[in-house]
Order: C-alpha cells, then sequence, then structure tokens
C-alpha cells in the first residue's frame, strides 16, 4: 500500500510538471508567434465574448446575436475583408483562452488594465466606460460608503472584481459575490441576497432602462472609481493584427461609421477614439 501510494505521488507530480511545461510553452508561443498569416488563410477573426453582456454583446429571444461590439468588430473586419466569428466562452477564463488559441482575440467590453496588459496587448480604446453601484432605491443606500457591512455582487473576472480586490479605499462591502453573468446578479439584488451590484455603467444603463421596474433601481456614481477604457484584446505576438485593427477603427472614425454605431446604442454623437 505505503509503495503503491508512492507512485502515486511521483505520477500526479510528473503530470504536474507535463502540464507547468505545456502552459509555458502555450503562453511563451502567445507572446511571441505572430498569427496573421493563419487568420488570411481563415479570411476570419474568432472573437471571444460573454452573450449576455448587454448593450456590448448579448442574444436576443430569437437567439441571434447582437450588440455594440458585435456591430463594431464586424465593421472593422470588413475593412479587413475578414469574417467575425463569435465564440461565446467563460469570461472567467478569457486569457486562458486567448493564450491557448481557441480564440484571436476579445471584443467584449473589455477594459484595459495595468493587470491584463502582462497577459494582452490591447487596440485603441474606442469607448469611455466607468464602474458604478446599483442598489434598489427601496434599500435607502445613496453612496459607496453606505455598503459598509453589506454584500456586494459583481461578475467573475470583470473590471469590477479587479477594482474591489484592490488597494481602493471606497467601497468596503462585508462580503462579495462573484456571479458568472450579470443578469444573476440583478436576480440576487431582486431577492435580497445582495444589497448591491458593481459593474459597467454601459451595461447598468442598458440593462435597467429595458427592465418592467427599472424605476426600483438607483445606479450611484463615484468619483473614486477611474474611467476605464474599452479595447481588443489580443496575444502579445499578434502584432500585425494590432496594426491591421488599429488601423481599422481609425478609417471607421474618419468615415462616420463609429459615430453611427455610437448613436445607435448610445444615442450620443460621439467619434471618440484612442490616439
Amino acid at each position: 500500500m505505503k509503495q503503491l501510494k508512492k507512485v502515486l505521488v511521483i505520477l500526479a507530480a510528473a503530470v504536474s510538471l507535463f502540464v507547468a511545461a505545456g502552459c509555458s510553452n502555450l503562453t511563451k508561443e502567445a507572446n511571441t508567434k505572430d498569427t496573421w498569416s493563419r487568420i488570411q488563410r481563415r479570411k476570419s477573426v474568432i472573437i471571444g465574448l460573454d452573450d449576455t453582456f448587454v448593450p456590448m454583446d448579448f442574444r436576443q429571444k430569437d437567439g441571434k446575436l447582437v450588440g455594440y461590439d458585435v456591430d463594431l468588430a464586424k465593421a472593422v473586419l470588413k475593412e479587413l475583408g475578414l469574417r467575425a466569428d463569435f465564440q461565446t466562452i467563460d469570461w472567467s477564463m478569457k486569457e486562458t483562452e486567448l493564450r491557448n488559441g481557441t480564440i484571436d482575440v476579445l471584443w467584449n467590453g473589455y477594459s484595459v488594465t495595468s493587470q491584463r496588459k502582462k497577459k494582452v496587448n490591447f487596440s485603441k480604446a474606442y469607448l469611455r466606460n466607468r464602474q458604478v453601484l446599483v442598489v434598489k432605491k427601496a434599500s435607502g443606500i445613496k453612496s459607496f460608503k453606505q455598503m459598509t457591512g453589506k454584500a456586494v455582487g459583481a461578475q467573475s473576472g470583470s473590471t469590477a472584481e479587479i477594482w474591489l480586490d484592490g488597494k481602493q479605499q471606497s467601497l468596503k462591502a462585508k462580503s462579495k459575490v462573484l456571479y458568472d453573468t450579470i443578469p444573476s446578479a440583478f436576480l440576487d439584488l431582486n431577492a435580497g441576497r445582495i444589497q448591491g451590484i458593481l459593474l459597467d455603467e454601459t451595461y447598468a444603463d442598458y440593462y435597467i432602462k429595458h427592465e418592467a421596474d427599472s424605476s426600483s433601481y438607483q445606479v450611484i456614481i463615484n468619483k473614486g472609481v477611474p474611467e476605464d477604457l474599452f479595447a481588443v484584446g489580443m496575444r502579445k505576438g499578434d502584432k500585425t493584427l494590432q496594426k491591421k485593427i488599429n488601423w481599422a477603427l481609425k478609417r471607421l472614425q474618419q468615415n462616420g461609421k463609429l459615430r453611427q454605431i455610437n448613436q445607435k446604442w448610445f444615442g450620443t454623437n460621439s467619434n471618440y477614439l484612442q490616439k
């Protein structure tokens, strides 16, 4: 029995080393290999997304995928003579999916952060955003400070989670509850299992606007939460793809298509693109 246990320990250690070596090789390849020629042969870019993230990427009742980023990705790739292939992924595993090569880019209200810059390359930012707190008006909560001793929800792997776990001093909740999707967080907020949700302002505004009881929610803004920017994330080795996407985004800004997409989804006359 002891000898069997020893063999199992050795096997487990060998498997761990094999997995670690495999991950290391994948990371090295992702950081150095330019896959533009492969993308050209395929004539498409595989886009990883969370298909519940309104209004960026979400499904209508008939199952059709729509959204701001859906329109923008199609327009950008049309400029490059490529097709957009959308693939729903587990958002908490997004960088792993990118590293492993199952997708080519992350294009889904993907915020630029210092942590993510260590893992991926970003395109020019195309949309301004910030994190806001959504509560029920009946709760009486009117500030981030009033979340002390209460439970706050956030999407797993989101900018909100990163900010909550950082050095911020603005929101000190008693507990943090993570969700695979934001609609699940809203279900718990409505049921009183959490008292607030920290999420993207773009998502909060659109989601609440389309709820039957929209007047029952309160959106709270805090100046201590920095503005963040949405951009396309890709492997560090994909320098050519990065240049091509940036070129196409600039074309859309110049020909007015970017402004049209902003007007369609947000009703704003914005033509913003990071310099």
